[in-house]
């Protein structure tokens, strides 16, 4: 769960709601935030159940465990609450906090030695996240441009663990009534980053006499969107996420605090449904690949990753509820 990848949709959402009304007040920018993404509202809930899948492991390099995770499911809970605003309301102050609990279930599980199967216990994880984030919008060349900058801590249950942070910018290419263009730059302030600057780029685009939209965040997500039935919207396409969490490992090669890091790949469809002004319901299911899961230590570059683990494609469900009262 990279709070990175929250306000970089942050960031983005915001850009193009400036860009199709010049002098949109902070009000008008958040709203639109919130109606595209969930985990920024004032309150959310979403709760994820992934499939069976087998998995392959190396550790130090050398092939290690092989076996299968029977069940896997997360939960998250989210608070976002901006509490500083300038009379003009183009500098928001934002706080918020995330928590979230996962639980794996194994099956058989063999060694690289031997044939003889063995279980290993489930395992809970509890991650904690707290993240102050500073927006300002303003022009430049004649252009809408958002500046942001974040500060996040996060750890587990036993102690905080790492403070990060990263600062971003974006500007509007190009506008019109159906198509919005934007460019920018995300830079990393934390030594454990692969990738200390990352482009962003975003494309947005309303097809003529259509239901049908475009939504493209780069590197984030492809969704084609369009309501379906009253007060509802389907959206279809691919979105990568990143989860992460820490582990306190105690064994004759590994000792201390560690980091997992994993990036997931879900296609398939969301259905959200407005049942009131301020309650909105979500549901989404499809196919997840993991593209990457590492082990490092805490405070390490994912590229020098102690542990490696490979696994096959999954089905997954999630389901949530948001409350934003304004």
């Amino acid at each position: 769960m990279k709070t990175k990848f929250l306000y970089v949709l942050f960031i983005c959402a915001s850009i193009r709601t400036m860009a199709q009304e010049k002098d949109a007040p902070m009000k008008t920018v958040v709203k639109s935030i919130t109606d595209k993404f969930p985990t920024t509202r004032i309150f959310d809930v979403q709760y994820e159940q992934l499939g069976p899948t087998n998995f392959d492991s190396k550790l130090f390099g050398n092939r290690s465990e092989r076996g299968r995770i029977d069940t896997h499911n997360r939960l998250k809970v989210a608070i976002n609450v901006p509490f500083y605003a300038t009379e003009s309301k183009r500098f928001v102050v934002t706080g918020s906090l995330r928590y979230k609990y996962e639980t794996y279930g194994f099956g058989d599980i063999y060694n690289v030695n031997s044939a003889v199967p063995y279980t290993r216990p489930n395992q809970e994880i509890h991650y904690f996240a707290g993240a102050v984030s500073a927006t300002y919008m303003s022009m430049l060349f004649k252009k809408p441009v958002i500046y942001n900058a974040t500060a996040t801590v996060d750890g587990n249950e036993d102690n905080v663990q790492r403070v990060k942070g990263f600062v971003t910018a974006n500007i509007v290419l190009k506008r019109t009534a159906n198509t919005t263009i934007t460019i920018g730059a995300l830079a990393m302030l934390d030594p454990s980053s692969i990738i200390p600057v990352t482009p962003l780029f975003t494309y947005n685009h309303k097809f003529e006499n259509s239901n049908w939209d475009i939504d493209f965040i780069l590197p984030q997500r492809l969704l084609f969107r369009r309501g379906l039935l009253e007060n509802g919207r389907i959206s279809l396409g691919t979105e990568l996420n990143s989860e992460s969490f820490y582990l306190n490992i105690s064994m004759p090669d590994l000792k201390g605090i560690y980091e997992l890091n994993q990036l997931e790949l879900k296609s398939g469809f969301t259905y959200e449904y407005r049942f009131s002004s301020k309650i909105n319901g979500l549901f989404k299911a499809g196919i997840n690949n993991i593209l990457s899961t590492r082990v490092t230590e805490r405070g390490e570059q994912t590229s020098n990753y102690v542990y490696d683990q490979k696994e096959d494609a999954q089905g997954y469900f999630r389901f949530g509820i948001s409350y934003n009262p304004f």
